[in-house]
């Protein structure tokens, strides 16, 4: 992609003296939906369902993920999903505390059987106290709910083979992790998310938790990665829409600069001001009279 002609730098311009963002002006696709925002929000842990309402209309977000064991899923009026709906945002039911794929597969079909949606987001964790994911299990599971005629957004460790493994089953985006979930501990190994875009160009990739603050997800985008999902970043900071606020400019800015791509690393100084021009002086003119 020519980054003079990216679609980011276009809105960009487009946006120049309105109040829309670049963010709300570019579109991207993801499991059936075109969506503006490339946030992505949890909505655990939060203080209160007002704070957690702040959060969402702070970032943007037109996509928010809901626990399946932890909601009421016919909640309307004031519970979590009724003011979810209120809003007309998509709902990403997930299947989070699951630990085998047996228990993933039926969580994803009490989702969609009560909120009538084919999406999930597939977590199998593999470990109370790290969270990892199994890789083993969410394989199985993620080719079984494919093959059932779900729209997953599988959820993984930075592992390239099993990034690709899930997009080979069919999975509607592969979500790896920066870090462990809630750590806030940021990219621990941006080479393996690297490795992973370059590996799936054409695959919608979303880093999902470990994300601490604003740097962090600017830095994801930079890898071109195409979404971020947050939760513990927000939920858990001091001001929860202050910083929904900065994560939404956080991965506009990301996203921009990855098109508009980055100068070299260099290991040595390089003049940003020509030789033209210099005044050539004899061996003898510097001397010190």
């Amino acid at each position: 992609m020519n980054p003079t002609n990216s679609p980011d730098l276009t809105a960009t311009r487009e946006s120049e003296g309105s109040s829309a963002s670049p963010q709300t002006r570019e579109t991207w696709e993801v499991a059936g939906l075109t969506l503006r925002s490339r946030v992505l929000l949890g909505t655990s842990r939060y203080p209160s369902l007002q704070t957690l309402l702040d959060a969402v209309d702070a970032s943007g977000t037109e996509l928010v993920t809901v626990a399946v064991r932890r909601i009421d899923l016919a909640g309307e009026g004031e519970t979590l999903l009724g003011a979810l709906r209120e809003r007309g945002l998509h709902l990403l039911p997930n299947t989070a505390g699951c630990f085998t794929a047996r228990e993933a597969v039926l969580t994803a079909g009490l989702a969609r059987e009560a909120l009538d949606t084919p999406l999930i987001k597939l977590e199998v964790i593999g470990d109370d106290e790290t969270l990892y994911p199994d890789a083993v299990q969410l394989l199985r599971a993620a080719d079984e709910l494919v093959r059932d005629g779900f729209q997953v957004l599988a959820y993984c460790g930075d592992d390239p083979v099993t990034a690709r493994k899930l997009a080979d089953l069919g999975c509607a985006a592969v979500m790896p992790l920066a870090a462990p979930i809630g750590s806030g501990m940021g990219l621990v190994n941006p080479y393996a998310l690297r490795i992973i875009r370059e590996l799936l160009p054409d695959v919608p990739l979303i880093v999902d938790a470990g994300i601490g603050t604003a740097s962090d997800a600017a830095r994801a985008m930079e890898l071109g990665y195409d979404g971020i999902l947050l939760n513990t970043a927000v939920a858990g900071a001091q001001h929860p829409a202050a910083m929904a606020s900065a994560m939404k400019h956080a991965v506009t800015a990301g996203r921009l600069a990855h098109h508009a791509g980055r100068i070299p690393r260099r290991l040595f100084a390089r003049a940003s001001t020509s030789d033209a021009g210099r005044i050539a002086l004899g061996a003898d003119d510097d001397l010190l009279p």
